[in-house]
């Protein structure tokens, strides 16, 4: 909110003045409300593994992040370029391969990574789109420049609350957007809806449109019947969904109706036993031979994992060269590959010093947080990278920008934000104005999951510069 001269920045100005107008009893007021609302709708997450209980209430911060327009601008392009990269990269990948054959990307990485379904090479997927929902994170590093952390492109999670979060704004400030001049977000859930009917098969006039969670003990079932209720289509699991002569169809109360377009919250591997896990009571028997046949599409199509994969992200800024013969307008964090032998040499002797990332996990596990682990933990992490260095990339611990955030005992202090803006790609590329700020609620910590103790506050993309 203050630059490094203590001066508010300009965009701040008129928050921090109505801010600092309003008593404290009516701000602590207002903070009980929105976490009463919170509470009264069920916003909430689980936990996995928590002995005492797994829901709780996804902790909310009233003072917002403020983006001015220009700075949107420039976030907007990047995002934009950079799921059209990973979407050329995924169709290539799939088809001619020729990012592989010409060396630009070594094939060892792709062919050994976990998520690359070549079952799916040479298939076409609808209206050649992978990646249809991407949630990109986002820091800024001490000189204010957006970094870009990692790709969410399977099934990102979080657009609920950027959703909620601004209904709990709107509530408790209802004159401020005005006043500011925040750009509106509520109209997601119909972009989204427009984005998954563009996708169904050809020759549909009339998709039905659903979405498939794998129940309420997900983490992110709030999301998932938030989502579905916003666009007005129906919430379904596995065994709502029955296969019939290369069809999808739904169980009703008046029968069978066939089913068009999945928005699928379930990763590849459960969608169907008779192609993936075979133990998988999630998904849908025959599910896929459907989908190869041309009946139903998927949102996100199958095998976009390997586009979230962190040894990928590292070639992304080679992909926007490759396929649109640019520079990138939002760079990566510094990456070490520990199958690299100098960058192994490095990651080894440095691992004090380095924030290491397993390949394939997400929600701050399987990582290691080098100066701020112990020996032991250092030591163990060296033999798992020395075991599998395909599966580790390293990265330097950057710190990441603060913003205030309200403490227990009523006072304000900094603490580290991310940003998760999310992206769709139908017809064209929509980006909502915004995202999801997390914020690591302890002192100190640069960890902003929910499920690791982290919050969120509301992301206000400003018309003007201030």
């Amino acid at each position: 909110m203050a630059g490094a001269d203590g001066k508010i920045r300009p965009h701040y100005a008129k928050f921090e003045r109505l801010l600092r107008e309003m008593p404290r009893e009516e701000f602590e007021q207002k903070r009980h409300a929105a976490d009463l609302s919170f509470l009264r709708q069920g916003i909430t997450f689980n936990v996995y593994g928590d002995s005492a209980g797994t829901e709780r209430i996804f902790p909310f911060d009233l003072v917002p992040r403020i983006i001015p327009a220009k700075e949107w601008e420039r976030i907007e392009a990047g995002l934009v370029q950079r799921i059209t990269a990973l979407n050329l990269f995924l169709h290539d990948i799939y088809h001619e391969q020729n990012i592989l054959k010409d060396g630009t990307i070594p094939p060892f990485y792709v062919l050994s990574g976990k998520h690359f379904r070549r079952e799916f090479v040479n298939f076409s997927v609808p209206k050649d789109i992978y990646i249809h929902i991407c949630g990109t994170d986002l820091i800024r590093d001490a000189q204010g420049n957006y970094l870009v952390l990692e790709d969410n492109g399977r099934c990102p999670s979080g657009v609920s609350y950027v959703l909620e979060n601004r209904g709990a704004m709107k509530r408790t400030f209802p004159t401020m957007f005005e006043e500011i001049g925040v750009r509106p977000v509520e109209h997601y859930p119909q972009e989204l809806l427009k984005m998954l009917q563009y996708t169904a098969p050809d020759g549909v006039a009339e998709p039905n449109v659903v979405l498939l969670t794998p129940g309420s003990y997900n983490s992110a079932y709030f999301e998932h019947t938030y989502l579905a209720r916003q666009m007005g289509i129906e919430i379904v699991e596995g065994r709502d969904l029955v296969v019939r002569d290369g069809r999808v169809f739904m169980r009703t109360t008046k029968g069978q109706k066939q089913v068009h377009v999945i928005y699928r919250r379930l990763d590849d591997d459960f969608l169907d036993p008779t192609v993936f896990r075979r133990d998988s009571a999630l998904g849908v028997p025959g599910l896929i031979h459907s989908y190869r046949s041309g009946n139903v599409s998927l949102a996100n199509s199958i095998g976009t994992g390997i586009a979230d994969d962190k040894v990928m992200y590292y070639f992304v800024p080679r992909m926007i060269k490759y396929y649109l013969d640019q520079e990138p307008i939002l760079p990566n964090v510094p990456t070490y590959l520990a199958s690299e032998e100098k960058d192994f040499a490095y990651i080894m002797e440095n691992l004090d010093k380095l924030v290491v990332k397993s390949a394939n996990e997400s929600g701050g596990y399987g990582m290691l947080m080098g100066p701020k682990s112990t020996q032991e933990e250092i030591e163990t992490f060296r033999e798992l990278i020395k075991a599998d260095p395909r599966n580790y990339i390293a990265q330097p611990m950057i710190s990441l920008s603060t913003h205030p955030t309200r403490q227990d005992d009523g006072t304000f202090e900094g603490r580290h934000i991310d940003l998760r803006p999310f992206a769709l790609y139908g017809e064209k590329v929509v980006i909502v104005p915004g995202g999801l700020t997390r914020v690591a609620l302890r002192k100190g910590s640069l960890v902003v999951n929910s499920s690791q103790g982290g919050g969120s506050k509301d992301t206000w993309v400003l018309y003007g510069d201030e």
